[in-house]
């Protein structure tokens, strides 16, 4: 996947950070000057870290494992839950409930009540019970969808998350860190790039600069799972070389030990026949000696 180009940076308005008044001073070393009093983030660093952040998430994706699309922010969750899906990641874009990864299990049990009532629904096993209650029901189980859609088809906890706006969502990064996850995140001049292990310097409230990253990034996941698809072949393709060369190998020891056998077979009828002619010359009588002239 391409890196996007300065130009496509600028147009997307990745470079644009808050007011100065609001910045974080830990993030002095990914911002390029102060302009009419807003921080000008530096595009350098910017591709620098979005190519650490791609080759990481390329990894983690080729390895076969998941990572954690988060963004509730109104002009992010949208474009990052279509990234999301798109590389059938799981997501969290409407609001992250406290405990959601430390508390994994609970989250479970929500997901499973969600899959019991859509079960009752398809089935038509709630025939039975009356308006009022099949309506509670149905309002209970999209309000479970709204929020844990996005991580309904996961039963292990992710590898890694992905955050826009990691003061936003610092409840998010917090439980990750506190279970030893990767972190990647997109981070403002607000915010602080020492919480996250992955950190892009880029404008975090722009739906044009966030939709610029992820198509980054997704790409980026999408050439791992090209490539695991490609060593898999590879293993698949040489493993069956070596299961041919085995049988030839386990074949051949086959017929060298058949015609060894046969060998020996043949020796020992051999040596049958001869002791057999051996005694048989034995037993037979003496012929008569020539008369005397």
């Amino acid at each position: 996947m391409k890196l996007p180009s300065y130009n496509e940076l600028l147009e997307a308005g990745v470079h644009y950070g808050h007011l100065k008044r609001k910045w974080n001073p830990k993030m002095l070393p990914y911002i390029f000057m102060e302009r009419k009093g807003i921080h000008i983030i530096d595009l350098n660093r910017t591709s620098e870290r979005l190519e650490a952040t791609g080759a990481a998430m390329k990894q983690i994706a080729k390895s076969g494992r998941k990572i954690l699309f988060v963004a509730t922010k109104k002009q992010a969750k949208d474009i990052v839950a279509n990234a999301a899906k798109e590389v059938n990641m799981p997501y969290v874009t409407e609001r992250w409930l406290g405990g959601m990864m430390t508390n994994f299990q609970t989250i479970r049990k929500s997901i499973k009540k969600m899959n019991s009532i859509d079960a009752m629904l398809a089935d038509g096993s709630l025939s039975s019970i009356n308006k009022k209650e099949k309506l509670t029901l149905t309002r209970e189980r999209n309000k479970l969808e709204k929020v844990l859609g996005g991580v309904a088809n996961i039963n292990r906890l992710p590898t890694a998350v992905f955050v826009i706006d990691i003061t936003h969502e610092h409840i998010a990064i917090k439980e990750a860190k506190k279970l030893g996850m990767k972190t990647f995140a997109v981070v403002d001049t607000n915010s602080n790039p020492n919480d996250v292990d992955f950190p892009i310097p880029g404008n975090d409230d722009a739906s044009k600069s966030v939709k610029l990253i992820c198509d980054y990034l997704v790409g980026m996941i999408k050439e791992g799972f090209t490539e695991k698809g490609v060593e898999k072949e590879a293993a698949d393709k040489a493993a069956e070389i070596a299961k041919a060369a085995a049988d030839k190998a386990a074949a051949d020891k086959a017929a060298e030990a058949k015609a060894a056998a046969e060998v020996k077979s043949a020796e020992r009828a051999a040596a049958k026949a001869a002791k057999a002619a051996k005694a048989a010359a034995q037993e037979a009588p003496a012929t008569d000696e020539p008369a005397a002239e």
